[in-house]
């Protein structure tokens, strides 16, 4: 499987790459930006999601482009990371986690490429939103590298740009949630209807509103970022190695549902 990385906030470029070279991918919903390069031989892309000098907004982010792009390079596996704040008391700062499942309090997103153009409806199962695979991958290369990493948890997608307020934030943590963060929906979304096997690693970077005793700000998270970066790229680039070369999970059945 051809893979490709989805690197979020902090996350602008990546060092695994060999012989790394620029592609601009021209969709029916706009550009995408990407490099394409190889690590161990094997076939890499890799998309900043805010640009490589953080210039988009999450609610701004062209979602269906980005997984259009990756769809018509033929891309299978996808690795996304984002920076979430804790709504735990035990999921402390620094903390990893390989998400399995998201809460959606998005607004203003369009989140589906299945809208009933042609007059055809399409309906999507969401009971595993997450690849299997991809994160049985993750939690490998986690051992590998000696990075310890949480197995689940309950992602919950604010609209944003404005962080949550305290009240939000303890009725997300009621509803199940263990992180928050601004951009993991529609791409999980869209990743499945286009038939990829997608995955997310969340990196703490704080705890969220009311939690936290300090004022959150953006400055904060690309600190704490910045830190965990060198060991976050060791732990991608053994991901990219346990990705098995073919796949047998389901996350591609919908592929035949894909409209272009």
């Amino acid at each position: 499987m051809k893979v490709a990385i989805i690197g979020g906030t902090g996350v602008y470029d990546q060092s695994l790459l060999e012989q790394p070279r620029e592609l601009v991918v021209d969709t029916r919903f706009g550009k995408a930006l990407l490099q394409q390069g190889f690590y161990r031989g094997r076939e890499v892309y890799f998309l900043a999601r805010h640009g490589v000098k953080h210039g988009v907004p999450p609610h701004r982010v062209n979602y269906r482009a980005n997984i259009t792009a990756l769809k018509e390079l033929g891309v299978e596996a996808v690795i996304s990371t984002a920076a979430v704040g804790s709504l735990r008391q035990d999921i402390v700062p620094g903390s990893r986690v390989v998400i399995d499942q998201f809460i959606d309090f998005t607004k203003s997103r369009i989140s589906t490429f299945f809208d009933g153009e042609g007059g055809k409806v399409v309906h999507v199962d969401f009971t595993e939103p997450y690849c299997p695979e991809i994160r049985a991958a993750m939690l490998r290369a986690g051992e590998q590298v000696g990075e310890k990493l949480i197995d689940g948890g309950c992602y919950v997608c604010a609209e944003g740009p404005r962080f949550e307020t305290p009240a939000e934030i303890k009725m997300m943590a009621q509803w199940g949630g263990d992180v928050v963060g601004m951009t993991n929906v529609p791409e999980v979304v869209l990743a499945r209807e286009a038939g990829l096997c997608y995955a997310t690693i969340c990196l703490a970077t704080n705890y969220a509103a009311g939690i936290s005793e300090a004022v959150l700000s953006h400055e904060e998270v690309l600190e704490e970022m910045a830190k965990g970066k060198p060991s976050l790229d060791r732990l991608l680039a053994a991901c990219v190695e346990e990705i098995p070369e073919k796949r047998s999970c389901s996350c591609g059945d919908n592929a035949a549902h894909w409209p272009w």
